[in-house]
C-alpha cells in the first residue's frame, strides 16, 4: 500500500477489502445502529448476533420498545450482561419518543443525552446513520492508535485520553461519505487484526507505518491498566418450589446486581437467609444445602450457595406478597439471572422431577 497514503485512505481501502460487511446492524437506520452499539459495548460480536436479530424482531420500532414493560425488555437481555444497559436503553427508547418526536437526533452532543450513550457510542451513530464526521474511541481504537503512533501513556490517565480523542480527530476523512467505511474499519482493525495478543502485523494497512512496530514496542503498547484485585464475596439463594414445582421468584432492586431481573430470593449471610426462610411455614428446618458455583463480574467473584426446599402450602406469608410462584414451564417468559439460569437447567431433573 503507497505509503502517500492517509491513514484514513489506508483505513476506508483495507475495510473495503478485508472487513466486516455481512452485520445485520450495518444499515442506515438510526435505531438499528443504537441498538447494536449498545449491545455491542463490553460484549463480543458473536455474543451480539445471537441476541440483536431476537431484540429486533421483538421490538422492530424505538415506539414498540419504548412502550414495552420493563420486564419484557430485561426477559430478552438475560445472559447479555451489564443489565444497566438495558434499563439504559429502555429508558433511552422512551427519551426518543417522547423528547424528540421518535426520530433519533442527528448530531453527536444531542445524541449524548439519551441514557446510556457516551462520547464514542453517540460518534458512532452519528457516523454510521449520519455520516457525520465524528470519531469514536473505544479501546480497539485506542490500541490501534497507541501502537500506529507510538502514544504512550497511562491508560487511566485523563489527560492522556483526551490527547487520544484529539488525536482520533485530526485522523478524519474529509468526505462525509466515507464515514461509515472509515469508522468500520477502526473496529475490524482492532477487533480481527491489531488484538491485544498476537496481533496479525503481516495483515496490516499500517504495517509499514506503524511507530511501535518499528520500534519494536508492539507488545508494550498501550500500556496495561494496573489490575484491580478481585475480591470473592460470598452469596445464598433460597431456592423455594412449592409441590407443583412452581419456583418462588423476586424481583431485584433497580440498582445493584442484577438489577430489575427476577431471582431467587439472594442474601449475603446465611442468618438472613434463615431468618428469611423461617417466615415461610415449616421451611427452614427443610433446607437443602446445594454444591456451591461461581459467577464472575468485572471486580468480583461470586460464591454462591443455593438452599433448596419445598413449601408445604404455596401461599407465602403477606409481608412477602412482592414475590411469585413461576411454573417450571413458564420461566423463559422471566429474566432470570445467568447464573441461576444455567444452574436451574443443571439441575432441573432434581428440582422438576423433568
Amino acid at each position: 500500500m503507497p505509503s502517500s497514503l492517509s491513514f484514513a485512505e489506508r483505513l476506508i481501502r483495507w475495510q473495503k477489502q478485508h472487513g466486516r460487511h455481512h452485520l445485520p446492524w450495518q444499515v442506515r437506520e438510526a435505531y438499528n445502529v443504537w441498538l447494536s452499539e449498545i449491545m455491542l459495548q463490553q460484549t463480543q460480536v458473536a455474543t451480539v448476533l445471537d441476541y440483536y436479530p431476537r431484540f429486533v424482531a421483538r421490538f422492530p420500532t424505538v415506539e414498540e420498545l419504548a412502550a414495552a414493560p420493563q420486564d419484557d425488555v430485561l426477559s430478552l437481555w438475560a445472559g447479555l450482561g451489564y443489565y444497566s444497559r438495558a434499563r439504559n436503553l429502555h429508558k433511552a427508547a422512551q427519551q426518543v419518543v417522547h423528547d424528540f418526536g421518535g426520530i433519533f437526533p442527528q448530531q453527536r452532543s444531542e445524541l449524548e443525552k439519551l441514557c446510556g450513550v457516551g462520547r464514542s457510542t453517540a460518534a458512532a451513530i452519528a457516523a454510521f446513520a449520519f455520516h457525520r464526521r465524528e470519531t469514536i474511541l473505544d479501546g480497539n481504537v485506542k490500541r490501534v492508535l497507541c501502537r500506529v503512533f507510538a502514544r504512550d501513556g497511562n491508560p487511566t490517565d485523563k489527560k492522556f485520553e483526551n490527547e487520544l480523542w484529539m488525536l482520533a480527530e485530526s485522523l478524519l476523512p474529509e468526505k462525509n461519505s466515507d464515514m461509515p467505511a472509515y469508522t468500520q474499519g477502526l473496529m475490524d482493525l482492532g477487533a480481527t487484526v491489531c488484538k491485544r495478543t498476537k496481533p496479525l502485523c503481516n495483515q496490516c494497512p499500517m504495517t509499514d507505518i506503524c511507530a511501535a512496530k518499528a520500534q519494536n514496542r508492539i507488545t508494550e503498547l498501550p500500556r496495561k491498566k494496573t489490575a484491580v484485585e478481585v475480591q470473592t464475596l460470598p452469596l445464598y439463594w433460597l431456592v423455594l418450589r412449592d409441590k407443583n414445582g412452581a419456583l418462588w421468584l423476586e424481583k431485584r432492586p433497580q440498582k445493584g446486581i442484577w438489577g430489575g431481573l427476577y431471582c431467587v430470593p439472594c442474601f449475603e449471610t446465611l442468618d438472613a437467609m434463615h431468618n428469611y426462610a423461617a417466615r415461610f411455614t415449616g421451611v427452614s428446618d427443610g433446607l437443602e444445602e446445594q454444591a456451591p458455583l461461581t459467577h464472575r463480574l468485572t471486580h468480583r467473584l461470586m460464591l454462591i450457595t443455593p438452599f433448596c426446599a419445598v413449601i408445604p402450602q404455596a401461599r407465602p406469608p403477606e409481608n412477602l406478597s412482592d414475590g411469585l410462584w413461576v411454573a417450571e414451564q413458564d420461566l423463559a417468559a422471566y429474566g432470570l439471572p445467568k447464573p441461576l439460569h444455567g444452574w436451574l437447567n443443571k439441575t432441573q431433573k432434581d428440582l422438576f422431577g423433568g
